[in-house]
């Protein structure tokens, strides 16, 4: 995910954390402080983190005492506008969203769903500028000039092995890839990002419309991102410039419930370690080098570390890429990629070198040479308290997603599939809560980066049964149906109807931009990715570059990347000895 707020869950969506005091209890233990360690320590002990829970306890926000104000929303032509305009083109937003889903690229190679959603925002008056941070498949559209600059996320990026036929209520899926010894499935879009580019859009145009209607003096303009899910576009976009100057960004996700929120979300190392041995038969495997063992070597390493090494907020998760084609061919190389996810950029790396040194020794017990590649990293996010409450009171007043009874019958079916109670579709928009006072850990996002650059409003919107995990089938399925498409328009209003408060209110844009700055006071951003890293590139087809007006290679890139190649030495067992006679 694109990754948000580990929320609990009960039949509508959110357990509020019933223990404010023992919450902040793990959390100071976590940091190794007292129980009566206030807000000044916090930050000490951690400034990233204490961004976050230090700013909220320092300002007295308390789960069980808060309550969410009202009339931050305010009423307006403008406003009007922009809802309406999302009513009238509802099918062309949908559509949107359906074409997206049906090309199911993977990140970084989003070639037509990046056309889709870029064609859409300029038929609709947005200028766009291909190739932002150096990705081909990135772009920057701009509408309007002068006033506050409102910046909207548009992701477009599917997952590996989540095919799924539109609609089905049990795991059928629509690209099957048939292999005597290892089927597999297609991408597919379980985590909704179909529905997350083209609400985003969707919402920006709106709210160039109201400009452009009520003659307001503003800039919107859309981040089209490549390979979120696999934290690599934002992260280095950021390091780029291209969110400089703006005054706010908009952003939501797919979710199993609808509320806004300022939680944070766990930072991220990416890093793949590719094993290089010697090939053999694997009959006569003496003195081969197997690089598929280094790989299993520091697997098993790296889980001995979770009991005494990862702390409940840390989590680390792997995948082997290449691991062989045949049982009689032992490998000669193979990778392991690695997330490693934690609070903080500094306790990711505390974390992220003990994984290194499990690599290290995984090629020492392999007679394999280690190559080590970082990927790319992203900070957590910076909540916004002010934001949030904005965002809170514009989609009470607009309400929930409106689900049918066929919607509520086709999620108890994929809820019925995959062993959860069968409690259809949220119905209400859950209220705002502030962050529990402990981070116990989770999913990330590389909008994290562009959250301490600027203050970001985030909300969570029902596409997803409740219940059912991001990262799913049951998700593809949804997300080309009613249930997303539904999902999608009502983060477009809501995303819409903010952004024209900020536009209309400064007062309101004023606060939020305030709250941004005391949280950010003594916290000095600095990217997690190391400078002269070149990002996981994959060339564009000649017709996306021809249409887009881009050439190959982007500045700077070292084009063809160099070759990793075994060239290591069969081992050996000891002097020859005489045949036994």
């Amino acid at each position: 995910m694109s990754g948000y707020v580990a929320f609990g869950t009960d039949r509508e969506g959110l357990h509020v954390l019933s223990s404010y005091d023992a919450g902040r209890r793990r959390l100071l233990r976590a940091f190794g402080l007292t129980a009566v360690a206030g807000p000044a320590a916090m930050r000490a002990a951690d400034p990233v983190l204490g961004a976050s829970f230090g700013y909220d306890e320092q300002i007295g926000v308390h789960s069980a005492a808060y309550e969410a104000p009202a009339g931050l929303a305010a009423d307006s032509e403008a406003k009007a506008t922009a809802l309406a305009w999302i009513g009238v083109h509802s099918a062309d937003i949908q559509q949107l969203s359906d074409e997206i889903w049906t090309h199911a690229e993977l990140s970084l190679q989003e070639w037509n769903s990046s056309l889709a959603v870029a064609d859409f925002l300029q038929r609709n008056g947005f200028s766009v500028r291909w190739g932002a941070g150096g990705f081909p498949a990135a772009f920057v559209a701009t509408y309007g000039s002068g006033g506050p600059v409102i910046g909207f996320n548009a992701e477009y990026d599917a997952l590996p092995g989540l095919s799924q036929k539109a609609g089905e209520g049990s795991h059928s899926p629509l690209v099957y890839r048939y292999d005597a010894y290892g089927p597999t499935y297609g991408p597919g879009h379980g985590d909704g990002h179909n529905n997350l580019g083209a609400g985003s859009a969707a919402a920006a145009v709106a709210v160039s419309k109201a400009i452009a209607a009520q003659g307001l003096r503003a800039t919107v303009r859309v981040f089209g991102t490549t390979g979120e899910e696999q934290l690599v576009g934002k992260a280095y976009m950021v390091k780029d410039g291209v969110y400089d100057g703006l005054d706010a960004f908009m952003d939501w996700h797919p979710f199993p419930f609808t509320t806004a929120f300022w939680n944070t979300t766990s930072a991220l190392a990416s890093a793949t370690f590719t094993f290089l041995g010697a090939s053999g038969h694997g009959a006569n495997p003496l003195g081969n080098k197997s690089g598929l063992d280094g790989a299993t070597m520091m697997a098993t390493m790296s889980e001995f570390l979770r009991e005494k090494n990862v702390a409940p907020s840390g989590r680390f998760h792997y995948a082997i890429v290449n691991g062989g084609g045949a049982p009689n061919v032992t490998p000669d190389m193979c990778s392991i990629w690695y997330f490693i996810r934690e609070g903080s950029p500094a306790r990711v790396q505390t974390l992220y070198d003990k994984i290194v040194e499990c690599a290290k020794g995984a090629a020492a017990a392999s007679q394999t040479t280690l190559v080590h590649k970082f990927h790319s990293g992203t900070w957590n996010a910076l909540g916004n308290k002010a934001g949030a409450e904005l965002m809170n009171d514009n989609m009470q007043k607009i309400g929930p997603p409106a689900f049918t009874d066929a919607d509520h019958a086709l999620a108890r079916r994929l809820q019925k599939s995959l062993g959860k109670p069968e409690a259809g579709m949220p119905t209400t928009i859950i209220p705002l809560t502030p962050p529990p006072p402990g981070y116990g850990g989770g999913p990330s996002t590389d909008t994290a980066d562009v959250s301490w650059h600027t203050p970001a409003l985030s909300a969570l919107v029902a596409t997803i049964p409740i219940g059912l995990p991001n990262h799913n089938w049951a998700v593809t399925a949804t997300a080309a149906h009613h249930i997303g498409h539904q999902g999608t328009l009502s983060a477009a209003r809501y995303l819409a109807a903010s952004a024209i408060d900020l536009i209309t209110q400064p007062d309101t844009l004023a606060a939020i931009q305030d709250e941004f700055t005391q949280r950010t006071a003594g916290v000095e951003w600095k990217s997690m990715i190391p400078d002269g890293t070149q990002p996981p590139l994959y060339e564009p087809p000649a017709d996306f570059l021809a249409r887009t007006g881009q050439h190959w290679p982007p500045p700077g890139v070292v084009w063809p990347v160099p070759e990793v190649v075994a060239r290591e030495q069969l081992g050996t067992t000891g002097p020859a000895l005489p045949p036994v006679t």
